[in-house]
């Protein structure tokens, strides 16, 4: 069943030369975690601020749970997570008082509010750090708050930014595990990520996209077969974008 279909969807801005994201057309099946891979400026995030909407494309159209973004705008942004690469919660609040002014927004209120709240705490080892301020936590720490805040509503679809960017190896391992648990509850996940290595372990389908185009898409097993001499989705990526010098 599709949980989110693209069609030919672009997006030129204003005074550019070239479109940011040039005709994509994407399906992504419930349940999956689907990989957008790319280097700097390939219009990953233009393409998931689009799904999100954060901004209207300039052609083209999509579905998210059957629901339209120009019919149904605001029942399709409650239908979704958003995690973005830049942190998008407030230092000067505690780590509860994020989640509970997030939760919010999405109409959970009282006792609700309450228990998903700990439970989100609990389930990423910040507990113990409930009602201290976010500004003085590690950058670790920051980015599991970030995440939480984006799923207390218990959303069909998680977009994720560069989840994990600058984080240390434990706080890695916990946002990997607690997405793939949040998966098997049955939350679709879009990853975006330079991060190749981990996404090729964490991703069941992956589509690389370079120029606002998408090149290919399938299994990591899949593409490492199309190409010769090809042994990880790394290999798969310098070859389709054809430049060595991209961050990968």
């Amino acid at each position: 069943m599709l949980v989110f279909d693209v069609k030919e969807i672009t997006k030129r801005y204003r005074g550019a030369g070239e479109s940011a994201v040039d005709g994509i057309s994407l399906s992504v099946e419930r349940g999956e975690i689907f990989g957008l891979l790319g280097p700097n400026g390939a219009g990953k995030t233009t393409l998931i601020s689009m799904l999100c909407g954060l901004i209207r494309p300039s052609s083209g159209s999509f579905t998210i749970c059957d629901l339209s973004y120009r019919i149904s705008p605001r029942a399709l942004k409650a239908r979704i997570g958003v995690v973005p690469q830049e942190l998008a919660i407030y230092p000067s609040l505690t780590a509860r008082e994020n989640l509970q002014y997030f939760g919010g927004l999405y109409n959970i209120r009282g006792k609700d509010l309450d228990q998903r709240v700990q439970l989100a705490l609990d389930s990423l080892g910040l507990d113990g750090y409930a009602d201290n301020r976010v500004d003085t936590f590690s950058g670790g720490m920051k980015r599991r708050v970030n995440l939480l805040a984006a799923v207390l509503h218990k959303p069909d679809v998680l977009f994720l930014d560069e989840p994990t960017v600058g984080v240390d190896v434990h706080s890695k391992k916990a946002i990997i595990a607690y997405l793939q648990a949040l998966n098997r509850q049955g939350t679709t996940i879009v990853y975006s990520s330079h991060h190749l290595s981990e996404a090729q372990e964490f991703c069941s389908r992956v589509g690389i996209i370079e120029s606002g185009k998408l090149l290919v898409e399938g299994t990591t097993d899949e593409l490492i077969s199309k190409v010769a001499g090809a042994r990880s989705l790394e290999d798969v990526f310098i070859d389709l974008t054809r430049r060595g010098l991209h961050d990968v």
